[in-house]
């Protein structure tokens, strides 16, 4: 398995330092065990998050340069309207500052105490929104997502049989794909999957909305694992995927290649309307949704720039590098790879961690002592009892780190592996009701 080329050149560097051994049990004890916590200038390679956190181009930079920053009717949003138009075909987009923001709009629309939502399994923030207002999610991806073994190309489906049983039985409020599936290994959805689960939703009359924070990610899979689109542009196989759905929301942190944004749009124009109306009183008027001019500049050029198949073929290789990598020394890893980031799960090779001791989150600290290396727990921490692994995360943030970094990585991991058995877990000395893996503080048992 050989690395990717870069198809770009570095253009500005940022230092990075190592911090000493002694320092890193320091900063670990400080930030009472939560890499969350830990300041970033400590953090030699950060895989915490593919969130808003990788390089802008030298297009990006430039645009920023001539952002308008008024309040109604700058031209940089007519510019993002723009660019969102082409990019999905939809022509009345409402700006948000993340993707959060739209969710919780989305759940503020649709939801109330006891909706049931249908999902091929949502991620923690939407997770969260939607519990807030009271609904009860339904996580019912294809029974593959539950295997680690390469046995399915599209891992990130959702079980049709299962969705119409469900719609057929019960009251459903609302139906959302996750495009690629983050909580199942970054496993992405074919889009025969999403057409199919379009026209079952359209028979109960239930919306379906898109989590579209990756789409571009997810198309280059369905170009490369679905012979039907080998021949498709990545750029088409966008559009076509937002014909067969009610709605959708992005996070342009991620495949934006912004470090800030993300759109909304609804294609029932009433709620459409409505959903202005909330971001007014929560985020701002409907030309920034929360945004300066200049994050609105960026995810315009960003978004487009996310369609290119070289830099995509990069980016799901340097994914795969890594995953095959931490496989040969003798992790198990969430195959195929998937489209961000790279899956250990530790069941196995930490099986004297209870789960209760959030075995995860052993390796994610021992990562940070023995490298500096901030990765995050994807398991029990994280969702509690709804845990079907016990993930790390290696998220790589886009056109950021090289080979040298992912090898160095690979090494830390290695070291990890052969000394395993002396890992420790932890336990909660302090949680928040929601999302507590942000806030939380633990100890060492």
């Amino acid at each position: 398995m050989r690395h990717p080329v870069e198809p770009f050149r570095i253009k500005t560097v940022e230092r990075i330092k190592l911090p000493d051994r002694e320092e890193r049990e320091k900063i670990l004890r400080e930030a009472k065990y939560n890499l969350f916590k830990i300041p970033s200038e400590k953090v030699f390679i950060d895989l915490l998050t593919d969130s808003g956190t990788g390089a802008l181009s030298q297009e990006q930079w430039g645009a920023i340069m001539v952002a308008d920053e008024a309040y109604a009717g700058p031209r940089s949003w007519f510019k993002l309207k723009d660019a969102i138009y082409e990019f999905s075909g939809f022509d009345d987009p409402i700006p948000v500052h993340q993707g959060r923001a739209a969710e919780k709009i989305i759940a503020s629309i649709y939801l109330y105490e006891g909706a049931k939502v249908l999902s091929n399994t949502l991620f923690d923030t939407t997770r969260a929104n939607f519990e807030k207002v009271g609904a009860i999610i339904y996580d019912i991806p294809i029974k593959e997502a539950y295997t680690l073994e390469e046995n399915h190309p599209f891992k990130g489906n959702i079980d049709l049989e299962k969705l119409e049983d469900i719609l057929r039985r019960e009251n459903v409020a609302l139906v959302v794909m996750v495009m690629t599936n983050n909580t199942g290994g970054g496993q992405p959805v074919d889009l025969d999957n999403l057409i199919s689960a379009y026209e079952i939703c359209k028979r109960y009359n239930v919306p379906l909305i898109i989590d579209a924070c990756r789409i571009s990610e997810n198309s280059y899979f369905v170009k490369k694992r679905n012979p039907k689109y080998s021949n498709w542009e990545v750029k088409d196989i966008i559009k076509e995927s937002f014909k067969y759905c009610d709605g959708a929301f992005m996070s342009a942190k991620k495949d934006g290649l912004s470090n800030m944004g993300g759109f909304l749009f609804l294609k029932d124009p009433e709620k459409n309307l409505r959903a202005k109306e909330l971001l007014i009183l929560w985020e701002g008027f409907i030309h920034y949704g929360g945004l300066s001019g200049r994050d609105i500049e960026s995810f315009a050029v960003g978004l487009l720039e996310s369609r290119d198949e070289r830099y995509l073929e990069y980016r799901v290789g340097q994914v795969e590098y890594l995953t095959r990598k931490l496989k040969e020394i003798g992790w198990d890893v969430m195959l195929p790879p998937g489209g961000h980031a790279a899956y250990v799960e530790v069941s196995r090779a930490l099986k004297h961690i209870p789960k209760e001791n959030f075995p995860a989150h052993s390796l994610a600290v021992e990562m940070y002592r023995e490298g500096a290396v901030r990765v995050v727990e994807v398991g029990s921490l994280m969702f509690k009892d709804k845990a079907k692994f016990e993930f790390v995360r290696f998220a790589i943030p886009r056109r950021t780190y090289t080979q040298s970094h992912l090898d160095y990585v690979i090494d830390v991991a290695a070291r990890i592996y052969e000394k395993r058995e002396s890992l420790r877990g932890y336990k909660i000395i302090y949680e928040p009701p929601y999302l507590r893996h942000f806030l939380a503080e633990l100890e060492m048992v």
